[in-house]
């Protein structure tokens, strides 16, 4: 008996060194990209042909010339464009999404069951499909100039929000109706249960909702490009990290193009720092209901 508690204490110590070995290399495959491009934006070597890992010096001028050097490409207004937009279109989205996945999920209705089949349908196709119909009605509005460009990339980037409601859906399948008709039986109506019942008890889907409403209009390449064309004022910073890369740039630019990757992955990493204390207190407050 020792001696097979022993084997399989053997075998049990084996494998978990090796499921642990296999993590680490591939935690070292997923983070030296990005520990590559953070060692870059602090390098004094010009392009990106170098054939040394390490920089031959640090330095912050990469990040300094980003919002001193705005002759060619004005990274400070990409920014706060990209800033703009990433915020109203959260604050939109994150409304649309949760507002519909609450309906879809307590309510009933005609057309309930067409309607989630009908979404689920359309969320098979790429959005990108649509961006040519897209700009032109955007043109036809007259949003496709000037300042009206932050407003067209806002209606894009939250138009269709509603119909990503799955996720929430489901989340809120999950809290229990009873609630909702304790509370229509005590006079609450729909909205009140909405906002004073379900909305307190479901934070981590907030929290989800929210990161990823803020996520799609920061890192959006294609629907930026198609809208702001060659407005210049109103790119968005992927617009501008992709403009350091071009042959006539990239020489000169790519080491302020990898400070440039740095800086746009900080509200990210702060959005994510300020919320992710939501998840514990919210399926605790889930599970207490």
């Amino acid at each position: 008996m020792k001696k097979e508690g022993a084997s399989v204490k053997t075998r049990r110590f084996v494998s978990n060194t090796v499921v642990h070995i296999v993590l680490a290399a591939l935690a070292i495959l997923w983070l030296f990209p990005i520990f590559w491009v953070v060692m870059k934006s602090f390098s004094t070597d010009i392009g990106p042909y170098t054939t040394r890992f390490w920089p031959s010096e640090l330095t912050l001028n990469n990040y300094k010339r980003l919002f001193t050097d705005t002759t060619v490409l004005n990274f400070p207004r990409m920014f706060m464009n990209t800033l703009i937009v990433a915020i109203f279109s959260c604050l939109i989205s994150t409304f649309m999404t949760l507002s519909v996945s609450y309906c879809m999920s307590r309510l009933r209705f005609k057309l309930r069951k067409p309607f989630m089949n009908l979404a689920m349908i359309l969320t098979l196709f790429p959005g990108f499909m649509s961006m040519v119909a897209i700009y032109y009605i955007l043109r036809a509005l007259g949003l496709s100039e000037g300042a009206m460009i932050r407003v067209a990339l806002v209606m894009v980037y939250s138009g269709g929000a509603g119909l990503g409601f799955y996720v929430a859906k489901g989340f809120f399948d999950t809290i229990p109706k009873a609630l909702d008709e304790a509370a229509l039986l005590d006079g609450a109506t729909n909205w009140q249960v909405f906002t004073k019942i379900t909305m307190p008890l479901s934070k981590p889907i907030i929290v989800y909702t929210v990161l990823t409403s803020f996520m799609g209009p920061w890192t959006d390449f294609i629907f930026a490009k198609v809208i702001c064309r060659a407005n210049a004022d109103y790119y968005t910073v992927a617009i501008g990290l992709w403009r350091m890369l071009e042959k006539e740039y990239i020489t000169k630019w790519f080491t302020s193009f990898a400070a440039g990757a740095v800086l746009i992955s900080i509200p990210i990493s702060i959005l994510f720092l300020v919320t992710q204390k939501f998840y514990a207190d919210g399926l605790s407050g889930a599970v207490k209901g």
